[in-house]
């Protein structure tokens, strides 16, 4: 079994940048601040669906105080000669309400690294969990104008159905 409290896979992007992609960690709280920080309006708006300037404290105890039972969050870091930073993370919340098979899913990179793979390697580890955890399928909610999520799901080689709500697209992942 995956111990996805201490997961941890080195990675490579298509750009050749060496990244670790890991299980968050409540100490992390500082690393999501910086990077939330560089995020520019588009990436904030297309994850939260709105705009904010700062995450609250609940937010940030949200994102960093995961229990890995039914919610697991990964991030990607790279290292600078800063040290560690983090450019990207995904999660998945399993639904209690649907035997646990069903997974809502969401992701966030920093625009400095978009294009270049991040959450396409993310979703593949998320993948792996969640089918050890018997999830079978993903659900997410994009903006309609967000076409590259919609080209992550595309190209993640998982069926997938979309149905389309006003400005958003319904996504739903066949693990």
């Amino acid at each position: 079994m995956i111990d996805t409290r201490n997961y941890m896979a080195s990675e490579v992007l298509k750009d050749g940048t060496f990244i670790t992609i890991r299980a968050i960690r409540r100490g992390d709280a500082q690393s999501v601040l910086n990077a939330f920080s560089k995020l520019d309006r588009d990436s904030i708006y297309q994850r939260f669906f709105q705009l904010k300037k700062e995450l609250t404290s609940a937010e940030l105890t949200q994102i960093t105080d995961v229990d890995f039972s039914q919610v697991f969050t990964l991030v990607a870091t790279t290292r600078t000669n800063e040290g560690e930073i983090l450019i990207g993370g995904g999660r998945f919340v399993c639904n209690p309400d649907e035997s646990w098979e069903s997974a809502d899913l969401a992701f966030i990179t920093d625009h400095a690294f978009q294009g270049r793979g991040v959450a396409s390697l993310i979703l593949k580890h998320l993948v792996e969990i969640a089918r050890e955890r018997r999830v079978v399928r993903f659900k997410a909610d994009v903006l309609a104008d967000n076409r590259s999520m919609i080209r992550v799901f595309q190209r993640s080689s998982l069926p997938m159905s979309q149905k389309r709500r006003r400005n958003l697209i319904h996504v739903t992942l066949t693990l």
